[in-house]
């Protein structure tokens, strides 16, 4: 089994990640880089992260990373700003879809818990989802905070996680926590969803 996992850098994605692994998957890293809303320091830290996981593994985790940037400004200039989140979900979601089908992975793995933060909520989830066709594991998804932090600090991962960056700079104030399937698949045709998606996947290459 093959499976792709969405890793930012953060506590959450490294441990989910490090369990798939555990169960089996050949996990492959994607990093969404947010260019000019993000750090480039956050492509080191999944990097390192990579390192850490596969010398705690003894397995390998390659390491990928996509040009978000351009999804994230276009959002921001087209789309409702308490939906930032949710749209930038749910292009990762199409953007490590069409990644996984062209390496033969089955599955797209997050480190969402819900109702951790904003974008995790059950109706975000299922707005951000819809429609994807294709399987999103959470392998944390009935974990709390201290408990993934717990993992993460036996696999190695906690320190790297924590160290300080600017943070994703499209965060907006006041996301919303109860999306609507309908308004986030007009703005998916506003924004032209599709295109996006294209543009972004055919930046995809490997760093390490």
């Amino acid at each position: 089994m093959k499976v792709v996992a969405l890793i930012s850098g953060g506590i959450d994605s490294p441990v989910a990640s490090y369990l798939m692994s555990e169960a089996g998957a050949n996990v492959i890293l994607l990093h969404m880089s947010n260019g000019d809303y993000g750090d480039p320091k956050d492509l080191e830290k999944v990097v390192k992260i990579s390192e850490q996981l596969e010398s705690y593994t003894k397995k390998e985790f390659p390491v990928y990373v996509a040009d978000h940037g351009r999804n994230q400004k276009l959002i921001q200039d087209n789309c409702d700003p308490h939906y930032q989140c949710v749209m930038c979900k749910r292009t990762m979601h199409r953007v490590a879809k069409r990644f996984a089908e062209s390496i033969g992975a089955s599955g797209i793995v997050m480190g969402d818990s819900l109702g951790q933060v904003a974008s995790q909520t059950l109706m975000n989830i299922r707005a951000e989802q819809n429609g994807l066709d294709f399987p999103v594991l959470r392998p944390l998804i009935g974990l709390d905070k201290l408990e993934v932090i717990e993992i993460a600090k036996r696999i190695g991962t906690f320190d790297i996680s924590i160290t300080k960056t600017s943070g994703c700079a499209a965060v907006p104030i006041g996301p919303v926590t109860e999306a609507k399937v309908e308004k986030v698949t007009e703005m998916g045709a506003r924004i032209d969803l599709d295109d996006m998606v294209d543009v972004c996947f055919n930046s995809i290459k490997r760093v390490y």
